[in-house]
């Protein structure tokens, strides 16, 4: 009988990876990017460990979002106060802080202990198509969606 991997904190090379959030539809890019990051891609996968890989997203200013998100989306924060909540609707924080949209997507898809934490730090977003990366020449984010959906019909044959 084979012994279960265990993975260590050193065991994982790092790749950066760039993904063109343009006429992207917000949850599933944020799908792909919390799958990078928490390294689930990768075949000697550990849940407790860090082995995740660097995401760079450029272009958050112009995601897409499907149905009537824009105008009934809700994001709301408390401050701990009397009358301390606040909320700001998605049309009007893609105004504002179009990269705040999509690292909260994220970051909700992380765990949410020191782990997540450090995940999170590995997300880099920019509004626009210029990044401070072109150095590191980052690998184009795959499409997993499309890539392992396999046609019910070509299945059956």
């Amino acid at each position: 009988m084979q012994k279960t991997y265990l993975a260590k904190k050193g065991d994982f090379k790092r790749s950066w990876y760039i993904a063109d959030a343009k006429d992207k539809i917000l949850g599933r890019l944020a799908v792909e990017a919390a799958k990078v990051l928490r390294g689930k891609h990768k075949p000697r996968f550990t849940s407790n460990i860090d082995c995740g890989d660097n995401v760079i997203i450029i272009n958050a200013a112009k995601i897409k979002v499907t149905g009537r998100k824009l105008a009934q989306k809700v994001y709301r924060r408390y401050s701990g106060y009397p009358a301390g909540l606040r909320e700001v609707y998605l049309e009007d924080m893609l105004k504002k802080a179009p990269t705040q949209v999509i690292k909260l997507a994220v970051q909700r898809m992380l765990p949410g202990g020191p782990l997540g934490r450090d995940l999170l730090k590995k997300l880099k977003i920019y509004a626009q198509d210029k990044h401070p990366y072109t150095s590191i020449k980052p690998i184009v984010l795959p499409d997993y969606q499309k890539t392992s959906r396999i046609s019910s019909k070509s299945a059956r044959r």
